[in-house]
C-alpha cells in the first residue's frame, strides 16, 4: 500500500490495479472523485472497457450507494451492461472493479473497503495540498478536456443546425417524418450545448464555496490561539475558480497563516478575497510583531505560484505587522500548438523536462532526482517520443516557452 499511495497521482489506479489482482482478479478498475477536477477517472486494464467509461455512468453507481456502500450486479459501464463490483468510500470516492468472466467469487467487502479508504483519503490530502506536480497535471487535463469539448461542439452544433435547417424546409411532403426528426435533432443539439455546462460543473467552484471551504479549513489551525480573524467574502456573483486554482489558494493561504502563527505575538487577521474577471486576488494581513520569514514563505509558495503563473507580495515591517497577496491567473496561458504534446507527459516526464530546458545532462539529471542513468534515458525517450521533437534543444525549448521549471 505504501508502493500505492506515493506515486504520482494520474497512476495511482494502475498501482493500486496491481494490488487489488493479488485480492480478485480483474479486467478493469476505475477510482471516480470528483476531488480531482482535472481527471476525475483515474482508470486501469483494458483499453475497451475504461477509455468508453463516462462520467454520468460512474454517476449513476455512486448515487446508487450509500457512502460506505457495496454493490454487486450488473451496471451499465462503457455503453455495455455488465457485471460490476463498486464500493463508494465515506469521503465519497468510488470504486469500479470489472471482473474476469471467469471469476464468480467477490472480494472480501470489509478488506477491500479498507485498502480502498486509505487509497480515497491519499487522493484526498494530495489535492487538498495542491503539489506543483498535480495542478500542472490538472491544468493540461482541464484545458485539454475544454478544448477538444468546445471543438467537438462547434462541429456537431453546424451539423445539427444543418439538420434542422433541412428537415424544416417547406419542400418535404412527409410532415410526420419531418416533426418527429426535428425533435430528434432539436434534443440532440440541447444535448451538446450542455456538454460545456456539465464540464463547467464537474471542474469548477464557486468562489464563495471555495472561500467558505478554506474557513472550515483554517479552524483547526486557530482554535489553540486567540486570535481574532476578520473574513472578507468574495462577490457572490464573482467568476468561478477553475478546480485547480480554487486548491491552490486554499493551501497557499493555509501555508500564510501558519507563517503569520509562527509569530510569538499575534492578536489580529484580516483574510480577503476578491475576483477582476481574470485573477482571484487574495490578501492575508494581521497586527503582528512582522518579523515573519519572508524568504522562507515564497520559496514553499513558489512552485505552486509558478505553475499557475501567479504573482506573490510579501510586506512585513517590524513591529506594524505583515501583509501577504497573491494573484493567480483564472485561465491558462493562450494555447499553443505544443500544448496538447505536454499534456501527454506524465509528472516525472515533466519534471524530467524541467531540467532538459536548463540544460542538464543525464548524469545530473539523475543524480538530482536520486534515480539511475539509464531510467533517465528511458525518460528522455519518453519526452522526445511523446513532444515529437528530434533532439533535447527542441525540448527544452517548447518547455522554456510554457515555463515549465524544476
Amino acid at each position: 500500500m505504501r508502493k500505492v499511495i506515493t506515486g504520482p497521482l494520474p497512476d495511482i489506479a494502475t498501482r493500486f490495479s496491481r494490488f487489488l489482482g493479488q485480492l480478485w482478479p480483474h479486467e478493469a478498475l476505475v477510482i471516480f472523485t470528483r476531488e480531482c477536477t482535472g481527471r476525475p477517472r483515474k482508470v486501469a486494464g483494458k483499453r475497451a472497457i475504461v477509455d468508453r467509461v463516462t462520467i454520468d455512468e460512474l454517476d449513476e453507481i455512486k448515487q446508487s450507494l450509500e457512502p460506505g456502500g457495496v454493490y454487486d450486479g450488473v451496471a451499465m459501464l462503457a455503453g455495455v451492461r455488465r457485471r460490476v463490483w463498486a464500493i463508494r468510500d465515506v469521503c465519497d470516492t468510488l470504486l469500479v472493479l470489472v471482473p474476469r468472466p471467469s471469476e464468480t467469487g467477490a472480494p472480501d467487502p470489509d478488506e477491500v473497503a479498507a485498502v480502498f479508504g486509505i487509497v480515497a483519503t491519499s487522493i484526498q490530502h494530495q489535492v487538498a495540498q495542491a503539489s506543483p506536480d498535480y495542478l500542472a497535471e490538472s491544468r493540461a487535463a482541464s484545458s485539454e478536456r475544454a478544448r477538444t469539448i468546445a471543438e467537438l461542439t462547434e462541429v456537431h452544433e453546424a451539423t445539427l443546425s444543418s439538420i434542422l435547417g433541412t428537415l424544416r424546409s417547406n419542400d418535404l411532403d412527409d410532415r410526420r417524418s419531418r416533426i418527429t426528426a426535428s425533435e430528434t435533432a432539436s434534443a440532440a443539439l440541447i444535448s451538446l450545448r450542455s456538454a460545456s455546462a456539465a464540464d463547467r460543473a464537474l471542474s469548477e467552484e464557486a468562489v464563495t464555496t471555495a472561500f467558505a471551504k478554506l474557513h472550515g479549513e483554517l479552524r483547526p489551525l486557530l482554535k489553540h490561539r486567540e486570535v481574532d480573524v476578520e473574513y472578507i467574502e468574495p462577490p457572490a456573483d464573482g467568476r468561478p475558480l477553475p478546480g485547480e486554482v480554487a486548491h491552490a489558494a486554499r493551501a497557499m493561504v493555509r501555508a500564510i497563516v501558519l507563517a503569520f502563527l509562527a509569530q510569538p505575538v499575534l492578536t489580529r487577521m484580516r483574510i480577503a478575497w476578491d475576483c477582476d474577471g481574470d485573477n482571484v486576488l487574495i490578501e492575508v494581513r494581521d497586527q503582528g510583531p512582522g518579523i515573519i520569514d519572508r524568504n522562507a514563505l515564497t520559496r514553499q509558495l513558489s512552485g505552486r505560484l509558478n505553475t499557475l503563473r501567479g504573482r506573490i507580495d510579501i510586506e512585513s515591517i517590524p513591529a506594524w505587522g505583515s501583509r501577504v497577496t497573491l494573484t493567480i491567473p483564472l485561465d491558462p496561458p493562450a494555447a499553443r500548438p505544443d500544448e496538447h504534446l505536454l499534456s501527454t507527459l506524465n509528472p516525472r516526464e515533466l519534471e524530467v523536462l524541467a531540467h532538459l530546458a536548463m540544460g542538464k545532462r543525464n548524469r545530473t539529471i539523475a543524480e538530482e532526482l536520486g534515480i539511475s542513468q539509464s531510467t533517465i534515458k528511458f525518460h528522455v525517450a519518453g519526452v522526445l517520443k511523446k513532444l515529437d521533437v528530434a533532439n533535447r534543444g527542441e525540448a527544452g525549448a517548447i518547455a522554456a516557452r510554457a515555463g515549465i521549471v524544476p
